[in-house]
C-alpha cells in the first residue's frame, strides 16, 4: 500500500474570506475524486488550523501500489483538480511512502 501525502501553501488573497472560499473549493474538488477514480483506496483532506505554519491544505490518499498512483496522477479528473489548485498555490510538498 502506498500513502500519498501532499501539502499546499496558498498564495496571498485580498481577504481571508477569499482564501477560505478557495480552500473550500479545493477541498470539495479533492474529496469528490474517489467517486471518479477507482485506483483511490482512501482519501482525506485536512485544513491547517495553525496560521503560523507555512502550508494550508494537506491531502492524504492511499493506493494499492505506485502503478495505481501513476494512473491516478494522469486521470483527467485529477488533472482538472490539479489545474484549480495550481492557480492558487505558491508552494507544494509531497511524500509517497509504503505502508
Amino acid at each position: 500500500m502506498i500513502k500519498h501525502v501532499v501539502l499546499w501553501q496558498l498564495k496571498e488573497f485580498a481577504t481571508e474570506m477569499e482564501k477560505k472560499q478557495k480552500i473550500g473549493e479545493i477541498k470539495e474538488a479533492l474529496e469528490a475524486l474517489p467517486e471518479k477514480i477507482v485506483e483511490i483506496k482512501g482519501l482525506e483532506v485536512f485544513v491547517n488550523a495553525n496560521a503560523a505554519e507555512k502550508f494550508d491544505i494537506m491531502l492524504e490518499s492511499s493506493f494499492e501500489n505506485l502503478e495505481e498512483l501513476a494512473l491516478y496522477a494522469k486521470h483527467p479528473d485529477h488533472v482538472a483538480v490539479g489545474a484549480i489548485i495550481k492557480q492558487a498555490v505558491v508552494s507544494r510538498a509531497c511524500v509517497d511512502y509504503e505502508i
